[in-house]
């Protein structure tokens, strides 16, 4: 990965930065399919002081992201 030492990083579209540009196109298909598919949820929690609880589970989570993200003391977190 690091054997050719004079690479350049660019900046393309969409905030990615890539080394080449077949790395900055897959990088962009991948957060394309990963914002379609939403896999990334399963790695979150929504945090609702509103209620007191804490929402965990997939489904909830998901409809917790769509429905109650812009609402006050609602907080979308990383499980790690």
């Amino acid at each position: 990965m690091w054997q050719d030492r004079g690479k350049v990083w660019m900046h393309y579209l969409n905030d990615i930065i890539a080394a080449d540009l077949y790395s900055a196109v897959f990088l962009s298909s991948y957060m394309r399919h990963s914002v379609i598919t939403r896999h990334y949820v399963n790695f979150l929690e929504v945090i609702d002081l509103q209620k007191y609880k804490v929402i965990r589970k997939f489904p909830k989570v998901k409809a917790a992201i769509k429905d109650r993200s812009n609402i006050p003391f609602v907080f979308v977190i990383g499980k790690n």
